[in-house]
């Protein structure tokens, strides 16, 4: 599912390199965190949220019935020192 969420994320984000994906699972689901540059928050996110809330439905519906339940949250890279 990781390689669903990265490669949907890649054809949105300008600055590949800086998109950071942290996996956190407990018993009943997994958190992927999107950590992307402030200047790709906006177009991976889209107007009104359209795309985020659309990878969110793909995700849902590739995940099997038996399966975690997968959350996907964006948010803005923190920046460094």
């Amino acid at each position: 599912m990781l390689e669903l969420i990265k490669y949907i994320v890649e054809q949105f984000a300008e600055d590949k390199a800086h998109v950071d994906y942290l996996v956190e699972e407990t018993e009943e689901t997994i958190t992927v965190t999107v950590l992307l540059a402030d200047s790709d928050m906006g177009k991976v996110i889209g107007k009104q949220g359209k795309i985020a809330k659309a990878l969110r439905t793909l995700v849902r519906a590739a995940t099997p019935k038996d399966s975690k339940k997968y959350i996907v949250e964006i948010k803005e890279r923190p920046e460094e020192a």
